[in-house]
């Protein structure tokens, strides 16, 4: 028994419930709340294999979760979906992944105590047997059928894709099968031999490399309805009949426009069901392909229900039926469904009935008359929620020896095994005998104060039975801290080369810009290489050797203008590459001189963190993300330093940069220097400064703001007050670097969003820099390729873990149509948030802004766009941060970093005319909070071709799952990130020769200018007779194979060798005699270039080495070495080429012979 179970036993309320239940008769219990009921209804569950507790909300669903946690390790949630919008083409597969779990338990017979809210019965779903038809177990040495699976993978939901990114996705490669299920952290890749399974390791999405063994991997469908091909074309041909029967209809009576409506709806789905029938949302379609459909009730077996509200339940069955057919019959009577989508939920009544059959346990809060439950017995608890004591430790003390004094048994149960034994020490220093007890099965004694590792929401108290249990939330007043799960998108490592396409721009370092026109094979004397085809300007072609790909870059700049094409052979590619060379020299030794001086200047030393520092970091309510750690950390150590730290912080908005900030104040604040907070706009400035008064609000700290929200007297005393220094921290817009803003001490210098403040600004910061700690917070990710060689120039911290969503975004993508909008905007406020609507045409914002006004009449909806004067703008911003504007009708301003918790759903009208990134973007406005988040992307049917449907269908569903997709988004916003970095000037350089040979050139800049000698100024090329190229059997996907290529291209040490062939052999399967000849080949041409030979030819027979004309070696050893080779060996002085012709009974390859040759001429130097 748990130490929580004891107090049940003595309870006389709880013994009649168990009574009443071992009769078999259902029971109606009052007085129980929050994390008691959680604790009651734990204790009612024992001997039940599986408990129900039902409720009304989603809100309330998560928070008996959580209670629930804290008693038993069995509990899922059960979400419902969100009927009226899962008519999408596309949504995201969130919501199953949780109802996954919960049916993982039911397949796999274990027990399971499942929290629903009730309108998840409502849904139809597939039987249970069903399901087990359509999961699949696979074990080492199982005997599977690889195309009967690819088949049953695909019914089953699964996507067919070449490279796994993302859940519910499979690949094949040979032998080797990939896939990633929805219930699994991590994807698995299994190896066949022939028909049986060889080996299955789990590996990782971003590197595609294996992390370990498992036995056998249990593949859950990825889908809630599994149609076969005969399923698929029966129901579409049911759909079709009644399409027509329908449109007829509509137009016997002359509604053409309804008619057309239901056409081009109804069509789109069949369009999309020819295109991939298994990628398409059939939810609102279920009754033409599926029968025997079942509701959840019928994947119970004897469970016991546990009610909780049973008024607020059935009202709650009420108001989604009513919603959902009121919408559907306004959609039928326009012409967005047809009658058979209409009828996709089961009865309330009948749902009522099914649970009414059910033993059950009814809880209410207050007594009160149940009507649609049958009740049988009442019982009453006595049982009370503790008050909260918000951090005052005095009255929690008086509390317990009142509580000891009446020989209560205490509990105090604590997240953290360390608070707990601190908490005993500081009761003791207090006259409380409190001790700490790590035995879970131990019992409270009457008169004691135990402490005990748990999680408790809400403390609560028996006083029938005199028992109380004390949380720390109710004692410090803060949330529990919550774990954040590791994301696998790891930024900005991307190999731009998985995503090259044909026609798209490449740079060739030495011969400029062309086009990249795809793989040849080329085979010559009998041997077979790969070589890489670019055009260039005037149509003229080079052809590039695969393993010289390292000198090719995929063009990459910031803005999207098609850039201009070199000649081969011209001049002009030199003069541009001479041109940036120069500028990058220049930024290179402007950044090595600022480093200088700030490594010789010396700046105000921090004394270390103190028992306050901890405390105040203790009360951050979210666990802190390992990225923000360090970030922490490193700025800690700066200040502590007697350097002056000049530190740049990137990470996206809601990463938590903030924090790090807060926590750097409070430190310069200790030792009483000053802290100014720098932000781009006033209504950021109000953000921040509601942030830094919430966290300080129990320290003697003062806060203060400047900004145009301020009165002037108000202003007027906070710049008196910080010349005498009884201002700790301001906060404010550019009215900070004014003339008349003096500090006494400034300690720290904080500058959110650098790259937003003008030229003039800029300088005034300078200014304010001199002798002072600085930290600069950005939003617009920098890339890891300038972050490494900046490093140690410039310190960075790049925050890439984001926290732990606390809900994920609800994605949607479907055809614009009023309905929705209305139903969407009318959801969201009736549950007291607020909307965006992204409208990007200012020329005709308003008259949207009418349209959408019309369509809510009682909402508040304003808009708001960049052409508008400054002032103007942060006013309705401001209006909307503080909720007083229902829906801001706006061009895309609004991804500048606002943080507005409050505003849960976002539609995006005319999403097909957006680029991913600003996609991305936008949607990280919304699930801010810990409530579901709507995302609703609507594109103008119209305007789009079929084929190109397909593409933006894909592009999208991308982004639903944020898949790949965000990677090519982060790259548009790392370069601008690159340019923000730099300064306008040096995007110009960017662009001319594209973004990663600028990264590379400016990386030797820095290396030559720090005294390291970069041997870059020849390519060695490597062309000897043997097949070495990537056969289209090994790897199929051209662009996969070009990524592979680019990387092995990169190869310059052993070790490096080694991981490629380990990584091939666990992607692709083993290496053929080609591959290994590229990679030796590769080794073989880092080691030459060390040697300074530009170019290795030939065959078995004669092979030939040119050296470089200012190679650093010593000459006169040539004749020494010549002499060795005993006449096979000549120089050719004038050529400066070696000819060397191995024995004839030499039994080595031509790679072994030229290697042996390198290795004697590096002896040279």
């Amino acid at each position: 028994m748990n130490y929580f179970d004891y107090s049940l036993e003595k309870l006389n309320e709880y013994e009649q419930v168990r009574d009443c239940l071992s009769r078999k008769k259902s029971c109606q219990v009052t007085g129980c709340g929050d994390s008691q009921l959680a604790h009651f209804i734990n204790g009612l569950s024992n001997g039940y294999k599986q408990k129900v507790i039902v409720t009304f909300s989603a809100i309330k669903a998560k928070e008996l979760y959580d209670d629930m946690k804290g008693f038993t390790d069995d509990v899922v949630m059960y979400p419902a979906k969100d009927l009226i919008f899962f008519s999408a083409d596309v949504h995201g597969s969130y919501i199953l992944q949780q109802r996954l779990e919960f049916i993982q338990k039911v397949v796999e017979n274990k027990p399971f105590t499942v929290i629903v809210t009730v309108d998840a019965f409502l849904d139809k779903i597939q039987p249970l047997e069903k399901i087990k038809d359509n999961y699949i177990e696979i074990g080492e040495g199982s005997i599977v059928e690889m195309d009967a699976l690819k088949t049953k993978l695909a019914v089953m939901g699964y996507q067919a894709v070449t490279q796994i990114d993302s859940p519910g996705q499979f690949a094949i490669r040979g032998s080797i099968l990939d896939i990633y299920t929805l219930t699994d952290e991590t994807p698995y890749r299994i190896d066949f031999w022939d028909d049986e399974v060889d080996i299955i390791k789990s590996f990782d999405v971003e590197s595609q490399r294996s992390i370990e063994n498992i036995e056998s991997v249990k593949i859950y469908p990825a889908s809630e309805y599994f149609l076969d091909k005969k399923t698929i074309e029966e129901g579409i041909a049911k759909i079709k009949k009644e399409l027509e029967k329908s449109e007829k209809k509509f137009r016997e009576e002359f509604n053409t426009e309804e008619a057309n409506n239901l056409k081009n709806t109804v069509g789109e789905f069949l369009t999309n069901m020819d295109i991939n029938p298994y990628s398409v949302a059939i939810d609102s379609y279920v009754n033409y392909f599926c029968e025997n459909l079942v509701s959840l009730m019928d994947y119970f077996d004897e469970p016991i229900f546990f009610i909780d509200e049973p008024a607020r339940v059935e009202e709650q069955l009420r108001v989604v039926e009513t919603e959902f057919k009121e919408s559907m019959s306004h959609r039928l009577l326009k012409g967005y469904v047809l009658s058979g989508q209409t009828d996709i939920l089961w009865d309330k009544n009948y749902i009522l009935n099914r649970i009414n059959d059910q033993q059950k346990v009814l809880f209410t809060t207050i007594a009160q008359k149940v009507k649609s439950f049958n009740v049988e017995e009442f019982v009453d608890v006595d049982a009370r929620n503790v008050s909260p004591y918000n951090s005052q430790f005095e009255m929690l003390v008086e509390d317990l020896k009142k509580y000891k004094k009446q020989k209560y048994s205490v509990l105090l149960v604590t997240s953290s095994a360390t608070r707990g034994k601190r908490l005993a020490q500081d009761l003791r220093d207090f006259q409380i005998s409190a001790f700490f007890e790590s035995d879970s099965e131990r019992e409270v004694q009457p008169g004691q104060v135990m402490i005990v590792k748990g999680s408790l929401r809400k403390g609560f108290t028996y006083p029938m039975i005199k028992f109380v249990a004390i949380s720390d939330t109710d004692i410090f007043g803060e949330k529990k801290k919550r774990k954040r799960k590791k994301h696998g998108y790891s930024g900005t490592t991307i190999s731009s080369f998985a995503d090259l396409n044909i026609g798209d721009y490449v740079v060739h370092e030495n011969h400029g810009l062309g086009i990249y026109k795809g793989i040849e094979k080329v085979e010559v004397d009998h041997v077979v290489k790969d070589y890489i085809k670019i055009e260039y300007a005037g149509g003229s072609n080079l052809y590039v050797l695969a393993t010289q790909l390292d000198m090719i870059q995929k063009y990459a700049d910031s803005e999207a203008k098609p850039p201009k094409l070199n000649k081969l052979g011209g001049q002009e590619w030199r003069k541009t590459k001479g041109k940036v060379k120069r500028a990058v020299a220049d930024i290179a030794k402007e950044l090595v001189q600022l480093y200088a001086i700030r490594q010789n200047g010396t700046g105000y030393q921090f004394s270390p963190d103190t028992e306050w520092q901890k405390e105040f970091e203790e009360m951050f309510p979210f666990e802190e993300t390992d990225d923000q750690l360090t970030a922490i950390n490193d700025v800690k150590k700066d200040m502590e330093s007697n350097k002056i730290m000049d530190r740049l912080i990137c990470g996206d908005v809601g990463f938590g940069k903030t924090e790090v900030a807060i926590r750097a104040a409070f430190k310069a604040v200790q030792d009483n220097k000053q802290v100014a907070y720098l932000v781009p706009t006033t209504v950021l400035a109000q953000q921040h400064y509601k942030t830094f008064k919430q966290r300080f609000k129990d320290f003697p700290v003062r806060v203060e703001m400047l900004s145009r929200f301020r009165t002037k007297s108000n202003i007027d005393n906070t710049i008196k007050d910080l010349k005498k220094g009884y201002v700790d921290i301001v906060i404010g817009t550019h009215r900070l670097l004014s003339k008349d803003v003096k500090f006494k001490d400034l300690g720290l210098l904080i500058i959110d969003e650098e790259q937003r403040f003008g030229v003039k600004h800029k300088e005034q910061i300078k200014e304010l820099k001199n002798n002072v700690d600085v930290m600069t917070l950005t939003a617009t990710p920098i890339p890891r390729t300038l972050h490494m060689s900046l490093i140690g120039i410039r310190d960075m911290c790049v925050m890439e873990e984001p926290p732990q969503e606390r809900m994920p975004i609800q994605t949607f993508v479907m055809e614009y149509n009023d309905e929705i909008v209305r139903d969407a905007i009318n959801r969201e406020l009736a549950r007291g948030g607020q909307v965006y609507f992204v409208y990007n045409r200012v020329q005709d914002i308003a008259d949207m802004a009418g349209r959408v006004q019309s369509l809510v009449p009682d909402a508040n909806v304003a808009f708001a766009h960049g052409q508008m004067g400054e002032r103007q703008l942060e006013e309705i911003m401001y209006d909307f941060v503080n909720g007083d504007i229902d829906v801001l009708v706006s061009t895309t301003i609004i991804e500048t970093g606002l943080d507005i918790p409050n505003a849960n759903t976002m539609i995006i009208h005319g999403a097909e005319r957006m680029g991913l990134s600003q996609l991305y973007q936008l949607r990280g406005r919304v699930g801010r909070s810990n409530r579901m988040a709507y995302a609703f992307l609507m594109y103008n049917r119209n305007k789009m071709l079929t084929e190109v449907a397909e593409k933006r269908l894909g592009a999208i569903r991308d982004f639903t799952e944020l898949g790949s997709g965000v990677k090519i988004a982060m790259r548009d916003l790392e370069i601008r990130g690159t340019g923000n970095l730099l300064g306008a000037k040096q995007s110009g350089h960017m662009e001319a020769v594209g973004y990663d040979l600028y990264c590379k050139m400016l990386n030797q800049a820095i290396e030559t200018l720090k005294g390291n000698k970069v041997n870059d100024d020849f390519e060695t090329k490597v062309d000897l007779v043997c097949d070495a190229y990537v056969p289209a059997s090994y790897i199929k996907n051209e662009s996969i194979k070009m990524d592979v290529y680019k990387r092995i291209a990169g190869i310059e040490t052993l070790e490096e060798y080694e991981d490629m062939q380990d990584e091939l052999i666990d992607r692709f399967g083993d290496i053929p005699n080609q591959v290994e000849n590229l990679l030796q080949i590769v080794l073989l041409k880092a080691a030459a270039h060390k040697a300074f030979v530009t170019e290795i030819s030939g065959n078995k027979k004669l092979i030939k080495l040119t050296m470089w004309n200012h190679a650093k070696i010593d000459s006169t050893r040539i004749p020494l070495l010549v002499r060795e080779y005993k006449g096979r060996l000549k120089f050719v002085p004038e050529k400066l080429t070696f000819e060397y012709a191995p024995k004839s009974n030499d039994n080595s390859t031509v790679i072994e012979s030229a290697k042996k040759l390198v290795e004697a001429l590096s002896t040279l130097r």
